[in-house]
Parts: C-alpha cells; structure tokens; sequence
C-alpha cells in the first residue's frame, strides 16, 4: 500500500506491508523548482511500482535525487526497520550518539538585531546567514555578543569572489569555523586554487554523488541533505565517498519536522557539523518528537522513526 499526504510546505509518504507503516518526509529542493504539486505528481507516476513492492535499489534507479525519492526512500527504510524488528543503526551499520545542533540565525535589517538574537540564542553552536549587505558588520556584531560561541557562516551563494576574499580574513580573525556556499552554484569555479584560512562548504555546489568530483576540488568540506540526495541511502553513501577523499561532512535538512530530522540524524552520525534544528523553527513539531536541549539532540527513538 502507498499513501502520500500533501501536509502544508512537506511531503509524507506511508508505505505498508499489510502489518507495519513505514514513513518518510520531505520539503523538496526550492532551488530545483521542486513544488508540492511537482512532487506528488512525481509520486504518483511510479505508484503501480511502489504498490507491486519497490526496494530501495529500484528506487534509486527509476526516481532522480530529490524530495519525492527522499520521502519514499526513508519510508522503505522505516518499514525494513519495522518489519524485521531491528533498528535503523542496525540496518545501516552506523553508530548512533547525541550530536550537537547549529542553531540558525537568520538575516535582520541590521547588525544589532542578529546580535541580539544570538544572544537570546540557548546553544553555543550558531550558524549565521549572511548576504551581500554587510557582512562583516554582522559577524563582529555577533561575536562581540557571544564570545563563546562556535560560529559557521552560510552566505547561501549571495558573494562573488573578491567579496569572500573580503571576509576570509575577518572570518579568521573571529573564530568561524566554516563558509558554507558563498559563490552561486555553478559560479565557483574561482575556488579552484583558492587558499582560504577557514573551511569551505558545498551546498547546492554538490546535490549528490556526480559532482562530488567538481565539489571536492572547491571546497573542503560537503553539506549533506536528505532531499538533495534523494534519501537516506544515496546520503549514506556519498558521505562515505566524500570521506574516502579527505573531506569534512556537515548534514543540514531543507527544513521540516522530526520526522525528516530522524534519517537526516542518522547522517549527521557520520558528520562534524550538524544542522538539524528545523523542528526548533516550526509552530509545532509532531509527537513524539526528537529530544533537543541547549542544542543537543538525541537519536530517535522507534515511536518517531526508525
């Protein structure tokens, strides 16, 4: 049996063996132009595979990377877990542990107000967005309020070159860990070469496995997300890739509730940054939910996922 539910900004897909319901959530990749409407239209033109019993290896096959494959892949993986009655560490041989969560501060009119919010912020571990518009100004605001934070930096493709060259240097200076995505993709072939004193992580310079060559000649590091990889088994196998090659992991998600931060934890076990606090970020996660406190989040327990 296969059900999809159009639940407001996500996907969630159920998948059954008669007994036990598997389920999987995704938001889609904005970026790709992926929309509710495209995502269950996707859905629903492979339903006479899912319901005739699709594995995971079909799935990869017949589906792109993206939010419908995401959904349905992590659904197939809940419902192995639930159906052979082992766990999701079982299954994928990864080693579950408490990670530590960035928590995001987003983009204000001025400097001051992320300031205060970082703050106001209960976590040491901050992830700062940035544009064009004075981000230097900003970062020394931010760290002037909170000196004991670990701070990373996503600019979300807003620099050009000799912007970045700009604000390495300051970045350095103030203790930032990592910029994630600062030139647009499909525009960074300037970080060939580059010497940067800090980090550099691809985003939506590496979706998946194929460009994982370009990424790994740019960047230093690679941000996994789920809807980008199109699951929970192509994750897994491109941060194990992207290790084998010598670079650093962050897993972020596309947003969404405990559900889609469940297999997206699973990865963040892999990983040295997380980024997973999209259900701090909603009006309301569902119940049960993952356990956060003071920006530590706890594996999921079977009940959510898994």
């Amino acid at each position: 049996m296969f059900n999809q539910g159009d639940i407001k900004e996500h996907m969630e897909v159920l998948g059954s063996d008669g007994q036990h319901v598997g389920r999987g959530e995704a938001h889609g990749v904005y970026f790709l132009r992926e929309t509710m409407a495209s995502l269950l239209e996707q859905a629903e033109a492979i339903r006479p595979r899912i319901e005739r019993g699709i594995d995971r290896a079909e799935l990869q096959a017949v589906l792109p990377a993206g939010g419908v494959r995401n959904a349905i892949d992590c659904a197939l993986w809940d419902l192995a877990a639930k159906s052979t009655g082992r766990t999701i560490w079982s299954l994928t041989g990864v080693t579950p542990k408490p990670l530590r969560t960035a928590f995001t501060i987003g983009i204000e009119d001025t400097p001051e107000q992320m300031a205060a919010k970082a703050l106001a912020a209960k976590t040491d571990l901050l992830k700062i967005k940035l544009a064009s518009d004075r981000p230097v100004e900003r970062l020394r605001a931010i760290r002037a309020a909170r000196p004991d934070a670990r701070l990373v930096v996503d600019a979300n493709q807003a620099w050009d070159i000799a912007q970045l060259r700009e604000v390495m240097p300051v970045a350095a200076e103030l203790g930032v860990e990592m910029i994630e995505q600062p030139l647009p993709r499909n525009g960074d072939a300037a970080l060939e070469g580059l010497q940067s004193p800090i980090p550099l992580c691809a985003d939506e310079s590496c979706l998946n496995l194929d460009e994982l060559d370009a990424a790994a000649r740019r960047y230093q590091m690679i941000n996994i997300k789920l809807d980008k990889t199109g699951g929970l088994t192509h994750a897994l196998e491109l941060a194990r890739s992207a290790r084998a090659r010598g670079l650093g992991l962050m897993v972020g998600s596309m947003c969404g509730s405990s559900l889609a931060m469940a297999p997206t934890f699973v990865t963040g076990c892999l990983c040295d940054l997380a980024d997973i606090d999209g259900p701090l970020l909603m009006k309301r996660d569902r119940i049960p939910g993952l356990q956060f406190s003071n920006g530590k989040v706890q594996p999921p327990t079977r009940d959510i996922w898994g």
